[in-house]
């Protein structure tokens, strides 16, 4: 058999004072079966395999959960040997109960496999019960940390996905499912073997025999599934990715009828999915088929191969049919792995996925806490690339604002308006360059602390699923009297108690339940809630009626007037009557930077005309 591509030589070192054991694996389950051992074996043990790596952020926080697959493993270990009593009954029966015509003998042994198989029962269920408490746990550790993971990501990968949680839930959900007590009774499966062999050496050596040609099927099952499962995994991926999109967009594609062409593209996605599915659904069907057929053949045909060695006498009736039924269950948790084969592929893939996603937003340091700010901002040879190759978004920008001050950013449609707006609180990390408030670069800052002193609208406003009052108070803090004063600085408090229910109106998915210009108005009172420092309005009055525009201005000088800083991204002439300093974009650069009527002069044009040419948004 091929070794590089079926099964390599794991050595494990169990704790001191232990033998060394040398055990032979499928190479494909080196992520699964590594975490298995390790768990069982606990923190003395160490496990060298061909490819040793560094445990990752996913493997040791499973492997916090330690105690839980020990008692499960072994439970498993009872488990199986009660197994055993079956067997040593039907043994017992035909080789001395028959024999001797002995009823207190059959009543006692009687009542002794009816204990032995309530034990079983009972071991079973808790086992179960221990595994699902191991799943609670690893949510309660890691649900959160791979929420977080998801919302970095998504600031430098573009958009987030739900599908990285979906992963984690596979494989959490996997580790409480009847799969996993069969890998957890594959190792005990030589037990029986062994005990076979103690009934017959020949009996012995053929259910070894037929053990490892139904593992050798069940290595072909894995070869000739993993592919097309993994191209289906990828299809789907992208189907439930353009599906959220979709979604998203809904009013985009009811109003301009792009119903149809979104299906066709979904369908193609969707399609290659499950041709790829139902090609592995097909191989493994097969495969299971047969490991079915072969197991019931050798079921059988070790009692034909008893009944012989019975005729030679050299074995009893009693071992002849014991052995029959042990071999049945030394074989079983193969077949059960090969029938949950997809589930077992998927948990492991999705374990892989979770792994990477947080390999590649590790856990932040902790930082040492800054002072709140003042609010002094100052962009430093500010460049930003998208990706190698492309045309720089952001080119040498800098600038510099003092505390208090409102800064009006304007420029064309693509001048990078928005991207800027997104490097001065953090989601984006400049390609060069830096920003800094109070003289601290933004890394610098704990994003934590740093988001309490921070504000910020953006162009496309999203309001959680949740109430009025929830959103303004960013889901942290409880204080109604700051909501109700948040509500108030942004002009929105009237407003929101016109709602049905105040501040306790469900807002709905986006904040769908609320009008164009609310949600903006909801949007700008989240931002100053808290009363920040900093205060970055990208385009705040796009969705406003004059009220709204009128109360957006009040909101602005209140501002000024507590000593806040305010970028504002804005083309109305009545945000911009009260900035004192403008910055004109294009193409990325920095055009134009200085007091108010200083850049508007040299634009040697009425401002609201000038505005008006600069207006689109990035």
């Amino acid at each position: 058999m091929n070794q590089q591509r079926c099964l390599r030589i794991c050595t494990v070192i169990p704790p001191a004072g232990s033998h060394h054991t040398f055990i032979v694996f499928p190479i494909n389950f080196r992520p699964l079966l590594r975490l298995m051992l390790e768990l069982t074996w606990g923190r003395g043990g160490q496990v060298t395999l061909v490819a040793k790596r560094k445990a990752s952020e996913l493997s040791q926080t499973v492997r916090s959960c330690r105690s839980y697959f020990t008692t499960a493993a072994t439970f498993s270990l009872a488990i199986n040997l009660l197994y055993l009593s079956a067997p040593l009954y039907m043994l017992q029966l035909y080789d001395r109960v028959v024999s001797s015509s002995s009823e207190v003998t059959l009543v006692m042994l009687t009542i002794a496999l009816v204990l032995a198989l309530m034990a079983l029962s009972g071991l079973d269920l808790m086992r179960a019960r221990v595994l699902t408490r191991a799943s609670l746990r690893l949510d309660r550790l890691l649900a959160g940390r791979v929420m977080t993971a998801i919302i970095e990501r998504a600031r430098f990968a573009g958009g987030a996905r739900s599908q990285p949680l979906r992963d984690f839930d596979n494989f959490r959900q996997y580790i409480t499912g009847l799969g996993i007590h069969a890998v957890f009774d594959l190792p005990w499966a030589p037990i029986y073997i062994f005990v076979i062999f103690l009934l017959n050496p020949l009996l012995g050596f053929f259910a070894l025999g037929s053990a490892v040609l139904l593992v050798s099927l069940a290595l072909i099952n894995e070869w000739r599934v993993r592919a097309p499962l993994a191209d289906a995994g990828e299809a789907a991926t992208r189907t439930y990715n353009f599906t959220e999109m979709s979604m998203r967009n809904s009013e985009v594609v009811q109003a301009m009828g792009m119903t149809e062409g979104l299906l066709r593209r979904w369908v193609r996605d969707r399609a290659r999915m499950l041709e790829r599915q139902a090609t592995a659904s097909d191989r493994a069907a097969t495969i299971t088929s047969l490991i079915r057929f072969f197991r019931l053949s050798v079921q059988s045909i070790i009692l034909g191969l008893g009944a012989y060695l019975v005729i030679e006498h050299e074995a009893t009736v009693g071992s002849m049919f014991a052995a029959s039924f042990l071999l049945a269950r030394a074989l079983q948790p193969v077949e059960q792995i090969v029938s949950s084969w997809r589930n077992l592929l998927s948990a492991r893939n999705a374990y892989g996925r979770v792994r990477d996603l947080l390999a590649t937003a590790p856990v932040r340091e902790t930082r040492l806490e800054m002072p709140r700010p003042s609010g002094h901002i100052a962009v430093e040879g500010l460049t930003h690339v998208t990706a190698p190759g492309t045309r720089p978004l952001l080119r040498n920008v800098g600038f510099r604002i003092e505390a208090g001050e409102v800064l009006g950013i304007i420029g064309p449609s693509g001048a990078g308006k928005s991207t800027l707006c997104r490097h001065i609180v953090g989601v984006l990390r400049p390609s060069s360059g830096t920003v800094r408030i109070d003289g601290v670069e933004l890394a610098h800052y704990s994003p934590l602390a740093l988001g309490r002193d921070l504000g910020y609208l953006p162009q496309d406003i999203e309001l959680f699923a949740d109430t009025v009052g929830a959103n303004i108070g960013r889901f942290v803090f409880s204080e109604s009297g700051a909501i109700v004063a948040a509500a108030q600085l942004a002009g929105a408090h009237e407003m929101i108690l016109r709602l049905p229910d105040g501040y306790e109106t469900q807002v709905g998915d986006g904040g769908m339940a609320l009008s164009g210009g609310y949600r903006q108005r909801v949007g700008l009172a989240r931002a100053v809630f808290g009363n920040p420092s900093v205060v970055v309005l990208d385009e705040p009055s796009s969705n406003l009626d004059s009220e709204g525009d009128a109360a957006l201005a009040e909101c602005i000088n209140r501002l000024k007037n507590s000593r806040v800083t305010v970028i504002i991204v804005s083309h109305r002439p009545t945000s911009l009557a009260v900035v004192d300093k403008i910055l004109l974009l294009r193409d990325g650069m920095v055009e134009a930077f200085g007091p108010r009527a200083e850049v508007l002069a040299r634009l040697a044009a009425p401002a609201p005309h000038v505005v008006a040419s600069f207006a689109g948004q990035r």
